[in-house]
């Protein structure tokens, strides 16, 4: 099987079902939910997804902005026509999904404005630049990542002044959390932060812990926000209920020497995280 047709159906994989440990990360909170309104919204978040990944169909009216993370091992060689055969795999898998059209035609500022209207192709939806680490491993991973438009918007990269206390820091970030959660409407979710020296490398990070984080492995911080946005008692879409965030992804990269820290903070709604990876 060749590179795009890989990257096609990771694409699809991604788009129409869970990673497993997101799918038992929901038994887990169906388990423990007592709210029968809640428990009734995990159920059909659970069907949902069963429906999906049968009948190969999106997860979610917004089918996401398909965003591309390549990992390569420091002695590994990537094929030619590597970039572009992963934009070929892109741009089928996105029209055999399919994905929903939301590319804006004309120039920059009639992009902005949406004054010429939209592509009927849904493989005109461009995923941004690339972004590309080395890893101590000798292969080569490509991460594939849905981004849809509601957990954009309840989204945020800002500084915070942490006081050389790392509670200061989370407890900042669960304000912010406490603040977006109710509005984000579609959970339960999963937080995911990066914390790194620039808005850039915060960001990077972020998409890294979506790419790589496991529910089924948390750590003590990820426990600690997890446990405290559950206590906020939002529940399944807003309805209430003691599942709000089913786990929580944070990388933390190095840090420079002040009293600042760039946070990015992105919640995956419930059919977030979208991924799927290939390894070569």
């Amino acid at each position: 099987m060749n590179l795009v047709t890989r990257v096609k159906n990771a694409l699809i994989k991604a788009s129409t079902s869970y990673t497993s440990d997101i799918r038992r990360a929901y038994k887990r909170a169906l388990k423990r939910e007592e709210d029968e309104n809640a428990a009734w919204v995990l159920k059909l978040i659970l069907e949902n997804e069963k429906i999906a990944r049968k009948e190969k169909r999106p997860l979610c009216d917004d089918t996401g902005i398909p965003h591309v993370i390549i990992e390569i091992g420091e002695k590994v060689t990537p094929p030619s026509g590597f970039l572009s055969q992963i934009k070929e795999g892109i741009k089928e898998g996105l029209k055999e999904l399919p994905g929903r059209p939301m590319a804006v035609k004309g120039d920059e500022i009639q992009r902005i404005e949406q004054s010429k209207g939209l592509y009927d192709d849904p493989s005109m939806v461009a995923p941004p630049s690339f972004l590309m680490d080395a890893i101590s491993e000798d292969i080569i991973k490509i991460h594939i990542l849905m981004l849809g438009g509601g957990p954009e918007i309840r989204a945020r990269t800002y500084r915070v002044f942490h006081r050389h206390n790392n509670r200061k820091l989370f407890e900042e970030v669960l304000t912010w959390m406490k603040t977006e959660i109710p509005m984000l409407g579609c959970t339960p979710c999963i937080p995911a932060i990066g914390i790194g020296r620039t808005h850039f490398e915060a960001t990077s990070l972020m998409l890294k812990a979506m790419a790589n984080g496991d529910l089924d492995r948390q750590s003590k911080i990820e426990e600690y926000l997890t446990e405290a946005i559950n206590r906020t008692g939002v529940g399944g879409l807003g309805l209430g209920g003691s599942v709000t965030a089913l786990g929580s992804f944070i990388k933390i990269g190095p840090q420079r020497a002040s009293g600042v820290r760039i946070v990015s903070m992105r919640f995956s709604c419930c059919v977030e995280p979208r991924r799927a990876t290939i390894i070569l």
